[in-house]
């Protein structure tokens, strides 16, 4: 009886000791100001968070010369001592489909404009992120790209991911980084029809299982944004940001029709978008069972668990639409 007393002890304490350590709660900044509300701040001490995902720049194309620029380079107005950044850089997969593309001078350009960035906010980095969703046609340049700039670098390198480049990695290849972001929203198409293109989990089905077969360590990015996709005579003429169902509710310029239909009433203004009357306007939102859904799947999928989950992304808009504690919740399933 001792005997089997203690061969269970042995057990139980051999399970703890090889328990994966729960995944770290992070954000993406996605503004090109950094200034912190006091809901962002109240928010990030409570779940511990100590590294922000920082958007620093977008690289497109100059309209005249069709040179690759730098686009809406952030300003920070608040001192980062607390925070581990990452800087991101957005890349345009237009930028990559140049045939003519100097590799070499954007990976210098790209890494020394991030540098000045830091250097002007005393900022000292350990890792950059480079996103963009590359397709067969740019991944020759990509990978070259990428493998460019962790040689300038000396740093460690990370890439954002996407569901068809998890799935399709023997054709897309997999870019020499540290390690991967899923980024697990924007599955389906922006369409007039009841869809949620920010998150289907018909369409997540489909390449979850993938996600055991690929060889790059991936953390993961989970969406706590909404938007609006503006309708007119049943055809998209844009997204709008900054929109949610309890918004539209207020505004007497609009008439809800259903669940996440409104229509225009009134023509007008709102947040500088002319809305025409008869307009519809059709409200994509991510809710907190969606994310716990979407935390159960990926973890019943995983090939090793992740070191974080980042939320795209911190903004008080975002967050008043959560309960506080749902952050530390989805990390839970992990």
């Amino acid at each position: 009886m001792k005997n089997n007393i203690l061969i269970g002890f042995i057990f139980l304490l051999f399970l703890s000791c090889n328990k994966t350590k729960e995944p770290i709660v992070s954000f993406y900044y996605w503004k090109t100001v950094f200034k912190l509300s006091q809901t962002e701040k109240e928010i990030l001490k409570e779940n511990n968070v100590t590294k922000l995902y920082i958007r620093y720049f977008d690289i497109g194309f100059h309209p005249e010369s069709k040179e690759p620029i730098p686009i809406s380079p952030i300003h920070f107005q608040e001192n980062m001592d607390n925070f581990n950044v990452v800087p991101v850089v957005f890349i345009k997969n237009k930028v990559m489909l140049e045939t003519n593309l100097d590799i070499e001078d954007l990976a210098q350009k790209t890494f020394r404009l991030v540098e000045e960035i830091n250097t002007k906010n005393k900022i000292i980095s350990q890792e950059i992120q480079i996103d963009c969703d590359w397709t067969l046609a740019s991944k020759d340049n990509y990978l070259k790209f990428i493998e460019r700039f962790k040689k300038l670098s000396h740093k460690k390198l990370s890439a954002t991911i996407r569901l068809h480049q998890v799935k399709y990695f023997k054709k897309t290849k997999i870019p020499n980084v540290d390690s991967g972001v899923l980024m697990f929203y924007n599955m389906g198409l922006i369409a007039p029809d009841s869809l949620n293109s920010i998150y289907s989990h018909k369409i997540a089905e489909r390449y979850l299982e993938s996600l055991k077969k690929y060889p790059l360590h991936l953390d993961f990015a989970l969406p706590i944004y909404s938007w609006g996709i503006h309708i007119k005579e049943g055809k998209v003429i844009g997204l709008r940001s900054k929109l949610n169902v309890a918004e539209l509710k207020k505004d007497e310029n609009f008439e809800q029709i259903n669940a996440i239909f409104f229509k225009v009433k009134n023509s007008n203004y709102k947040n500088g978008v002319f809305y025409e009357e008869n307009d519809v306007l059709k409200i994509e939102a991510i809710s907190a069972e969606d994310l716990k859904e979407m935390a159960q799947e990926l973890d019943k999928n995983l090939a090793q668990n992740p070191n974080e989950i980042i939320f795209y992304d911190l903004d008080e808009f975002n967050i008043k639409n959560y309960e506080k504690n749902i952050f530390k919740q989805v990390v839970s399933y992990f």
